[in-house]
This record gives structure tokens, sequence and C-alpha cells, in this order.
């Protein structure tokens, strides 16, 4: 797998959450470039068999403090990627005391760890949900943060102490506010045990395993009525992580593709790739759905040095579709 090749030094690089989504495409994608990784996962969103079997893998949770403070001593990190959190905004309104537990309480215990074993590089995965819904687009790092969901609130807590950790114990850091994930490596891919995702979605139609798939309202002000979104794809997201280990970078960073994809496009697309024909039921809005959330992802080109080549929407349907085609169950034994 082509990667950004940041230097030639070998790292060890502790990855939290490696199991999931994007950090077992990013463990790959060190493990490529010859960096030693050690993935630590409690396996409640991961999977163990998405863990790339050259690392070395701990089944171990965050919220044990003592244990997560020793194992980050013996690796002995460069850097550590945080991905490990939960993620579902619905649940996180139903439920916000684990969204705080977990993604505030669980991760400071992680970024003590940083500090109490000598880790210089602190790598955080974010979200545009810190955002909320904005005026103005295309998105830029200096939009207005107004979470609307504890989800969003959960990723900006953690943002704000990091920058004081950074400030007090001089542990750089780099938060990576997502859009929209989407698309597979050739080895893993999207597979979560509550789906909420559009395109795996739209691809489990495709497979013969639901139905149909829902559209969202059709009378937004976009070009087709359709909610439109920046997706960006799993190894762009990867490789963005890899370059933020340089030296002497701190702050936050949108990543996106820059441009967006309609619901309708996004279907469309997966209709054209597959070949089926995947029926879409019309439903009215959800309520807080903005009609069009886009980012400036300028900030990561010019200080990061990151370009994404693989977020085209054929791309990214095309390398879903084959890797659901492959593990229609997921990691599902």
């Amino acid at each position: 797998m082509a990667g950004p090749c940041l230097r030639s030094r070998r790292m060890n690089v502790f990855v939290t959450g490696g199991a999931g989504y994007i950090g077992s495409v990013c463990v790959e994608m060190l493990l490529d470039e010859g960096h030693n990784v050690t993935v630590y996962d409690n396996l409640s969103e991961g999977h163990e068999d998405a863990v790339d079997p050259r690392a070395l893998f701990i089944h171990a949770r965050i919220s044990d403090r003592s244990n997560i403070n020793e194992t980050v001593q013996d690796a002995a990190p460069d850097a550590i990627i945080h991905f490990a959190a939960n993620s579902l905004v619905g649940e996180s309104m139903k439920n916000p005391g684990k969204y705080f537990r977990n993604n505030v309480s669980n991760s400071l215990k992680v970024l003590d760890a940083a500090v109490e074993a000598g880790v210089k590089k602190f790598i955080f995965s974010s979200t545009a949900a810190t955002y909320g819904i904005p005026e103005e687009m295309p998105i830029t790092e200096e939009t207005p943060t107004a979470p609307i969901n504890p989800y969003g609130e959960s990723k900006l807590a953690m943002e704000k102490f990091m920058r004081w950790y950074h400030e007090i114990h001089d542990l750089e850091y780099v938060a990576l506010r997502y859009f929209n994930a989407a698309g597979a490596s050739e080895r893993f891919g999207e597979h979560h045990r509550v789906e909420t995702h559009l395109i795996p979605n739209i691809l489990q139609v495709a497979l013969g395993q639901k139905d149909n798939c829902q559209i969202f309202g059709d009378d937004y002000p976009t070009p087709d009525g359709t909610c439109v979104r920046d997706y960006i794809h799993v190894l762009d997201l990867a490789s963005a992580h890899i370059l933020a280990l340089q030296e002497g970078i701190s702050g936050v960073f949108n990543l996106g593709n820059g441009d967006g994809y309609s619901v309708k496009e996004v279907v469309d697309a997966c209709r054209r790739i597959t070949g089926k024909g995947i029926e879409a039921i019309q439903q009215p809005r959800r309520p807080g759905d903005p009609p069009r959330l886009v980012a400036d992802a300028d900030k990561a080109r010019q200080v990061l040095g990151w370009e994404p080549e693989h977020s085209g929407l054929d791309n990214i349907v095309e390398t879903a579709w084959r890797w659901h085609s492959a593990h229609p169950n997921g990691y599902a034994k």
C-alpha cells in the first residue's frame, strides 16, 4: 500500500482503537512504512480480525488507569494515536454520560499516560461534529465550534485539554477533525455493530441484506434537493495521521475532500458500481440535518503536506464494494 513516506526513522507508535475501522487501516499503513505498532483495544466496537497480525495486540480497557499507564511505559512509544471512542450521535443524545466517561474521562487517562511515559506526540481522532451546524461553507478551522450533541461536545472538550497539556507539558498534539470516512483498503473495511453510515447501508441493499435504503429529505437548497456531505477515503485519513507524526506540529486540522456529494449521487454511484437495482425510499427530513457540510482542508495541505489521493466518489464506492463483497458479514465469524 502506498503511504506518505514520512521519514526513514522507524518509530514506535501506540494506537488505541486500532481494531476499529479507521484505526485498522492506519495500523496497516504504519506497518507498511516500517514502524513498530502496539494496538490497545477492548474490542467493544472493534474486531480482533481487523488487527494487522504484524502489530502487537493488547486486549484491554482504557478505563483501567494502572494498566494503560504500565502498557504505555512498556511500549515506550514515540507517539500515541488515539482512536478509541464512542461515536454514535444518536446514542450520545440518549446516554450522554457514556460519551463523557469514555470520550473524555478515559481519553484523559491516555493523555496522562503519555505525559508520564515521556511521549512527545499525541494524535487525536476528532470530528466535524465539533462545529455543530455552521452558518458558512466551506468549514475552516476558524469556523466557530458549537456542538449540538454530546458526541461533538466530548471531542471538543478533549481538544481543549490537549491544548493545555501542550502548553504545560510541552506535549505536541494534532487533533484531526474528520468529515465522512468511507471506502476500504484491500484488507480492512467498515464493520460497525450498529451501522449508521450511508455507503455501507446502501451496499447492504446491493448484497441482499436489506430491502432498501432511505433518503431523508429531497427539498434542501442543493442541486438535487438531497443533503450534501464531504466524503474522505479511509486511506487518505490514515495518511494524514502518519504525516501528523512530524516533529514540531501541533493544532487542529480539518480532513475532508473539499467537495461534497449528495445522497442521491452516492446512491447512484452505488447502483453504477455494483450493477444492482438499489431501491431508495424517500423519507421526510431529519431534524437538525444541515443541507451542506463541506470542509476546507487547506491547513492540512499546507502544514502537514497532506493531499487526498483516493477520495473520488467512484473510488470510494469501488473499494468499499470490493471489501463488502469479499466480507459480506464483515468480521463476524
